[in-house]
């Protein structure tokens, strides 16, 4: 892990300099889902850069390298607006918001937004020489972590499972939503034959299904001791996610998908998802995390986190409703230090800032494209 030696212990300092790159890093093993297989992970890398030479990291997944160029060079742009600014991530996020709420922050503008929020809250919780649980006054406790198996049928899904429960994961999740309700029971059978009755088992459909199609299907998979079942339908359908809740017993599981927290309260107001799983990028950052941890606490949701592991962990910690942590390590190879997975579960103790270091030369060995702020 990578020392900050002789960092200010006050972020009276300003900015100075933002790059984003785009690198497309190959996954170690590729992820089958229902639309074709995935082999690498289209990434912008983001550096915000102080005058005082504090460094903070800011990562983004594009899912498409058709959009990576235009997401670096959008950082690139909004980067402009950060220059000379004081090093204050709240001020800042309220800043670039308003800059940009006609046009609105959703889709690429808000992955950008999102990705210069967490590295500002990086280089600002570097140059207090901390991590960014205790900058925001929580305690660094290990995060229950589960893993993803891939749309791999069931002789291939209760392998994965198996390999999982291996390293010690006490939960998995399965994509399932396959051309028949026959084919997804026959893959949770497989897989809990496999786990056992000790090891959570979740289920992902991934938005494939009508609501009345899924309101068919789980009333069958009601008797499986599912954890939950994730998106049966469409992210943004609040009314058919809340129908699929009132006819089934699983909990429904809702929330990567949602971009910002007025999303958020929607569901809430709809009653669409008994838990709830916050995208660090979608839910607009660190400060994004922040004000959707405080809705789920007044309703008393559970959070659990979707992707970027290292820093979800840290935010998690921070969420008094937390949940489970998603365990990925596709973006690892280009990581310094990639947060440690023990007996099920992330340790987040003794993390720097956000967890988030590059390893620079497999960084620029993945680089396809950089844009910088003038």
């Amino acid at each position: 892990m990578t020392k900050i030696e002789h960092a200010p212990t006050t972020t009276d300092d300003l900015i100075s300099h933002i790059e984003a790159r785009a690198v497309v890093v190959p996954m170690q093993t590729p992820h089958r889902t229902a639309g074709g297989v995935i082999t690498e992970s289209p990434l912008v890398l983001i550096d915000v850069t102080t005058q005082q030479g504090i460094v903070g990291h800011g990562l983004l997944f594009t899912y498409t390298t058709r959009a990576l160029k235009s997401v670096a060079e959008l950082v690139g742009q909004m980067g402009e607006l950060l220059h000379n600014q004081p090093l204050a991530p709240r001020a800042l996020e309220s800043l670039l918001g308003n800059q940009f709420r006609l046009l609105g922050t959703q889709g690429l503008v808000g992955m950008a937004l999102a990705g210069l929020d967490m590295a500002l809250w990086d280089a600002h919780t570097k140059a207090c020489n901390t991590s960014l649980v205790k900058l925001l006054g929580g305690k660094e406790e290990p995060v229950a972590a589960y893993a993803g198996i891939g749309y791999e049928g069931a002789e291939g899904s209760a392998r994965q499972a198996r390999e999982w429960v291996d390293q010690g994961f006490l939960a998995v999740k399965a994509k399932i939503g396959y051309p028949t309700l026959k084919e997804d029971l026959a893959v949770i059978r497989a897989i809990r034959e496999t786990i056992g009755d000790d090891v959570e088992l979740m289920v992902d459909y991934n938005q494939c299904l009508k609501p009345q199609e899924a309101i068919q299907r789980l009333r069958k998979l009601d008797g499986e001791a599912l954890s939950w079942v994730e998106e049966p339908t469409l992210a943004h359908d609040y009314a058919g996610h809340a129908l699929i809740q009132q006819r089934c017993t699983t909990p429904i599981q809702c929330g990567e998908n949602w971009w910002g927290t007025q999303d958020m309260q929607h569901a809430i107001e709809a009653g669409a998802s008994s838990y709830m799983m916050p995208d660090v990028m979608k839910i607009g950052g660190v400060s994004g995390w922040l004000r959707a941890a405080d809705l789920a606490q007044a309703k008393g949701i559970l959070v659990s986190s979707h992707l970027w592991p290292d820093i979800s962990a840290q935010l998690l910690n921070l969420t008094p409703t937390c949940h489970w942590l998603e365990y990925i390590d596709w973006w690892n190879p280009i990581l310094q230090d990639p947060i440690e997975i023990k007996d099920g579960f992330a340790i987040t103790q003794n993390r720097q800032a956000t967890g988030t270091q590059w390893n620079e030369q497999a960084a620029n060995q993945y680089t396809v494209y950089r844009a910088q702020s003038r």
